[in-house]
Formats: C-alpha cells, sequence, structure tokens
C-alpha cells in the first residue's frame, strides 16, 4: 500500500495526558543513543483532515493505519531495513493504555541506537504533542520526533516551562517549522529537521536521516541531504523538489548540538 501525498488538518479533541517521562521506564531500556518517536495516527473520524480510505483512516487501527500500518510507515521501514533489528511491539503500555495503541522498540543492529515509536490514537493528538514536548524537554533522549498531522494549526497548546533539554528534535508535518521551532527552542533543544510546505511524513525520511545523524550529529545539512533524498524516493519527485519541504540548515539550526 503506497501514501499518497496528504495535507492534513485536524480539530484535536483529547484533553492532555500527565508529562510523558513520568512512563519512561515503563519499557526495556536499549543501547546507543536514545531516540523517542511520538506518531498521531491519522483519523477521518477525529480529525478535519482531507479523507483518506476508510481502511487507513481510522486512528484506532493502528496495524492498518497510514501513518502506522502502511509500507511508508515508520514499523514497517524499520522491518525491512538491513540497519535495524527486528522491531518489538508492546500493545499493553499501561502507562499510557488510554491513548497509546501500539509501542515498538527497534534497536540498530550495530547497536549504535535504540528507538521507541508510541502509536496514538487519532483522538489523542493533543496527548501526542504533549508528550512530544515533553520528552524534549526531559533531555531523556539524543533526538525526539514527531509524524503526524500539524496539531498545532488548530490547537492553543500551551508551552511547557522553559527548559535545557539540549535534544536534538525532528517534526515531520506539514510547515512545522512555523508552528513548531520556537517552542522547541523554548525547550532548550535543536530543530534539527523541519518542514515548510505541506508533506508527507514517510517513515524512510526519519530512517534515513538517522544514519547520518548518527555518525555526525552536528551536520545539519547531511542530515537536510538524507532527509531530501529519502523524501525525493518515497514521492518519486526530484531531489531539488524534495530539499525545498525542509527548511535549510541555518534557518532550523537553533541551538547547536555538539
Amino acid at each position: 500500500m503506497r501514501a499518497f501525498f496528504i495535507c492534513c488538518v485536524c480539530i484535536c479533541l483529547a484533553a492532555v495526558l500527565p508529562c510523558f517521562a513520568d512512563s519512561a521506564a515503563a519499557l526495556p531500556r536499549g543501547s546507543g543513543k536514545q531516540v523517542a518517536v511520538f506518531v498521531a495516527l491519522c483519523d477521518n473520524e477525529h480529525q478535519g483532515i482531507a479523507p483518506v480510505p476508510a481502511r487507513i483512516g481510522n486512528g484506532e487501527d493502528a496495524a492498518n493505519n497510514l501513518y502506522w500500518g502502511c509500507s511508508d510507515a515508520l514499523p514497517k521501514v524499520l522491518r525491512t531495513s538491513r540497519d535495524w533489528g527486528s522491531p518489538k511491539h508492546y500493545t499493553d503500555y499501561a502507562s499510557r493504555r488510554d491513548a497509546v495503541i501500539d509501542t515498538v522498540v527497534c534497536t540498530r543492529a550495530d547497536g549504535a541506537a535504540t528507538l521507541y515509536a508510541y502509536a496514538y490514537r487519532g483522538d489523542s493528538i493533543v496527548a501526542c504533542m504533549r508528550d512530544f514536548e515533553a520528552a524534549l524537554a526531559s533531555a531523556q533522549y539524543d533526538m525526539v520526533a514527531y509524524i503526524g498531522h500539524n496539531g498545532l494549526m488548530d490547537e492553543d497548546l500551551p508551552e511547557l516551562p522553559a527548559a535545557q533539554g539540549n535534544t536534538d528534535a525532528v517534526v515531520l508535518c506539514c510547515m512545522s517549522d512555523e508552528w513548531f521551532s520556537d517552542r522547541i527552542r523554548h525547550l532548550g533543544c535543536r530543530p534539527l529537521l523541519m518542514t515548510r510546505q505541506y508533506m508527507y511524513p514517510a517513515g524512510k525520511v526519519l530512517v534515513d536521516l538517522l544514519a547520518v545523524w548518527l555518525k555526525t550529529p552536528a551536520d545539519a545539512a547531511a542530515v537536510h541531504a538524507a532527509a531530501a533524498k529519502a523524501y525525493a524516493t518515497n514521492q518519486r519527485i526530484s531531489v531539488k523538489a524534495a530539499a525545498g519541504v525542509f527548511v535549510a540548515p541555518r534557518a532550523a539550526a537553533g541551538n547547536t548540538k555538539e
């Protein structure tokens, strides 16, 4: 199943949940760099998106969801990547049972990084965004990413207190730079890869930029190039056009990650 370009506009219905950091210890900790990924599932019913086929637009069905179960989604990309081991699913994640349907933990084959990905119900996008920011502020991770619709377009989410998270942030949603970058800097973190156009948050983008980031975490230009190449492949467009989807490294640099 191929995911097509979608610009999502959602109406947020969920209440903010407790800080994500409170429940981080519920999952096994893997080796290497620590990467947390927060995925707001696509939802035709609870989000005001351009409707997608019902099978991939059910925010209660992670296994078939556009952002979690399709061939372009993060869990499937991890499973088929030679760089990563077999993803392990934790469906009974008690600390987030009301919002998280599925959780994946996956460690790279070389042990350089472990990724924790959380699939939030479609009606829990506020909780997803709040937990994304709480994870940044917690300084428990080397990178934190958000995948899904840009819920900040529709929801006035209060900022968390200023922090010194010193974490790299990736936000794969429509026009994330305008809505997320200042909030990320407010938490003492670096907006490493942000978008300035409408886009589809393909899992390959994150997986491919991680491979570069693990080798040269301070090289934002190399990360940007890897993301552009991956997005060009996914969307079958030129690398030049794909590069324009993402904010140029200087504009998105913010804090400097050593």
